[in-house]
């Protein structure tokens, strides 16, 4: 059990301390993953921005994700979890729509406080406060990995370990505290997992406007596997 956010985060930094990192970028998934973020960005001397996905909800349990949807709008459905509920395409198409206009919104506000980090040639550490169904972080994978980064670490306090599986061929690691076996909410490994608002998420990456000097890129993660 973690005390919050923040103490989750610092747990996790002190493990990818070990790790050698190049030009390291955080890229925190909103809300609460930005104040994970802010943490290991802080603890690692690396860069804090945010990537853009939001879960697409099951019909008539807004809590519970079937898929989720990427900022450039790729739908990724997560196979197990879809089927037990009735998903028209009338429905996955009018909740693509409303979660795609959330992240424009989320892009204009955001991107107000934060312009975009360059990807290409660095070592990138997708985090979030928490993995449930892995649509999420599967989405962010997808379109971080279309930029060309030299590494790609996931990390996250806890993760049922069946997502992480599934999420491994997305990325070059996976940095996770706790994986039980029996897992329902994110919110039941936190004493404190109160709702993080858009102004504290502005107010974590407004001190991460002005990136420090980029050091020479050396070979992307496709190139050094070819």
């Amino acid at each position: 059990m973690f005390r919050d956010r923040i103490d989750a985060a610092h747990m996790l930094a002190a493990l990818l301390k070990k790790r050698k990192l190049h030009d390291p970028l955080v890229l925190a998934i909103p809300r609460g993953g930005v104040v994970t973020g802010a943490v290991l960005a802080d603890e690692l001397g690396a860069e804090l921005d945010i990537v853009l996905s939001r879960k697409l909800r099951a019909p008539d349990q807004p809590e519970f994700a079937i898929g989720a949807i990427s900022e450039d709008g790729h739908v990724f459905l997560n196979p197990h979890v879809a089927t037990p509920y009735e998903v028209t395409k009338e429905l996955l198409e009018q909740e693509r729509r409303y979660q795609l206009a959330e992240i424009t919104r989320r892009k204009k506000l955001f991107r107000s406080a934060r312009p975009q980090a360059s990807i290409e040639g660095r070592s990138v550490i997708v985090t979030d406060d928490g993995i449930a169904t892995g649509s999420t972080m599967m989405a962010a994978l997808q379109i971080i990995n279309t930029q060309k980064p030299r590494d790609v670490v996931v990390a996250a306090p806890v993760a049922p370990p069946d997502r992480l599986a599934e999420l491994r061929p997305w990325c070059d690691d996976i940095v996770c505290l706790h994986t039980p076996e029996v897992f329902w909410a994110i919110g039941e490994f936190y004493d404190d997992f109160r709702q993080v608002e858009d102004d504290e998420v502005i107010a974590l990456l407004r001190p991460f406007a002005k990136p420090t000097a980029r050091r020479a890129t050396p070979a992307t993660r496709s190139e050094r596997k070819a």
